[in-house]
């Protein structure tokens, strides 16, 4: 595994906070050294020794660590040499007229349905599902997913997303192409069941998930993690949700679930469940005793809100799809306000269109705006750490998601040096609403470079390109000709 130093290149953390001409290392899969002084110089501050020796100790010792001791100042090599003893990088990147910043977390994705792509356009959400997306659906198979899976993570790493949640089918499909791709992902399989008298233990799902668990949670040193996803709840019933979640609690695992995306599911639900809000039922089921991200939460009472919170469910908000389908617009300050832990996802490509994540922090950043009629709203820093600790955190790796020492290398580089990023005073503002998701010119996965400068080092996009596209010509013939 290669070392790399980023050089003078304008850093941005997770809150938000600029600080002109840093350096980062990254040794062995993580953040070695975060500072303002060149750590190749004479001058070697107790942060990295210490870094070195943590490092060593835990068995992560990182290349070009010898005996987790570092030269003195008074022995260091001349100015012209690269690198001192215990501080080597393989590579030093030029960061100037560039940005680094945390990479994005997609809190909330379909990602084979890269296939699906704008089909449905115009139609409400329950028409869109039944008219157009589960038709198209049926018709999938494994190979589809597979190449719509890497298709659609090429697409992420090209905008600087790291890794994503993701609810769908075809989960071994999906979860080799995440492992070769090199992105993480937490990964559910999901649950849909129509029959009342049916328990979780009696649906092939039920042992669909313990094989996930068997066969993936963790793998590729935990880049992959097995979730357990609930659809809905109006695509589900009482007895399966009750199973799944006792089985969730049993098994260890995340929860993932769609809630409260339109204003008819809320309605439809109150019927069904003796006036209670989706929040309410799926509470009452045990669906949120374990850590969930629950998506889209547009419509939200208070009481809603305050279940949440105390519950310490995640809430991935998708403002692109939402605001597509008519949904409505999420009040994602009076969640923060509440205590909630908000994320951002991009939802799915026939609800989206695309996985710029860039575009759904400038939609953030504006609709609650618009809706409230104040530009009171949410900072520049809360939408960058909404978009990336705060979606590590729903995912629960608690050592991703912020540029800091010993946590997992999961960056990204934009360039700035163009003419809609100057001139930019407040960099962070300029990230939510002047740059680019084409801006990205490397993404950065556990140490390894995933994108760069228009190259992919693990996926071949031509081949999934044309893959996907013959697989959408298949199965639109199927779904018209016949």
């Amino acid at each position: 595994m290669s070392s790399i130093l980023f050089c003078d290149i304008d850093l941005i953390n997770e809150q938000g906070v600029h600080t002109p001409h840093a350096y980062v290392g990254v040794q062995n899969g993580l953040i070695a050294y975060v500072g303002t002084e060149d750590p190749r110089k004479g001058t070697v501050t107790q942060e990295i020794s210490q870094t070195l020796e943590n490092m060593q100790e835990s068995g992560q010792a990182p290349l070009g660590a010898q005996g987790g001791s570092l030269q003195s100042e008074e022995s260091a090599q001349t100015p012209q040499q690269e690198s001192i003893e215990g501080v080597h990088y393989d590579e030093v990147y030029d960061g100037r007229g560039k940005v680094l910043m945390p990479g994005l977390y997609n809190a909330h994705s379909h990602v084979p349905m890269t296939l699906l792509r704008g089909l449905g356009e115009n139609l409400p959400l329950d028409r869109w599902l039944n008219e157009a997306i589960f038709p198209f659906e049926a018709l999938m198979t494994d190979k589809d997913s597979y190449y719509a899976t890497l298709a659609g993570i090429a697409e992420m790493l090209r905008f600087g997303v790291v890794s994503f949640t993701d609810m769908y089918y075809h989960s071994e499909a999906r979860a080799k192409a995440i492992i070769e791709s090199g992105a993480k992902c937490n990964l559910g399989h999901s649950v849909l069941d129509f029959d009342p008298d049916i328990s979780y233990d009696e649906i092939p799902e039920s042992a669909k998930n313990q094989e996930l668990i068997t066969q993936f949670n963790g793998a590729a040193n935990s880049r992959l993690l097995v979730d357990f996803n609930l659809h809905a709840e109006y695509t589900s019933t009482q007895k399966v949700a009750e199973g799944l979640a006792q089985a969730a609690k049993e098994a260890g695992v995340r929860m993932q679930v769609h809630v409260c995306e339109t204003a008819a599911e809320v309605e439809g639900c109150k019927e069904r469940h003796n006036g209670m809000t989706p929040v309410e039922y799926l509470a009452q089921c045990g669906i949120f005793d374990v850590p969930t991200t629950a998506a889209h939460c547009v419509w939200l009472t208070d009481n809603d809100r305050a279940i949440l919170a105390d519950k310490g469910v995640f809430v991935a908000t998708c403002p692109a799809s939402n605001a597509k389908l008519g949904s409505g617009i999420a009040r994602v300050k009076a969640m923060l306000d509440a205590g909630i832990t908000v994320a951002l996802g991009t939802d799915g490509m026939a609800s989206n269109n695309n996985h710029n994540m860039f575009k759904d922090m400038y939609l953030l950043a504006l609709m609650e705006r618009a809706e409230q009629r104040t530009p009171l709203g949410l900072s520049a820093a809360d939408i960058i750490r909404i978009a990336t600790r705060n979606g590590a955190l729903s995912q629960g790796r608690n050592d991703c998601g912020a540029v800091a020492v010993g946590n997992k290398a999961d960056l990204v580089v934009l360039n700035a040096d163009t003419p809609w990023m100057r001139p930019a005073d407040d960099l962070a503002g300029a990230l939510i609403y002047s740059a680019q998701g084409s801006d990205v010119v490397l993404t950065m996965v556990d140490g390894e470079v995933l994108y760069k400068d228009g190259e992919f080092t693990t996926i071949d996009v031509e081949q999934a390109l044309a893959e996907v596209g013959a697989s959408r010509k298949r199965i639109l013939d199927q779904l018209y000709t016949t």
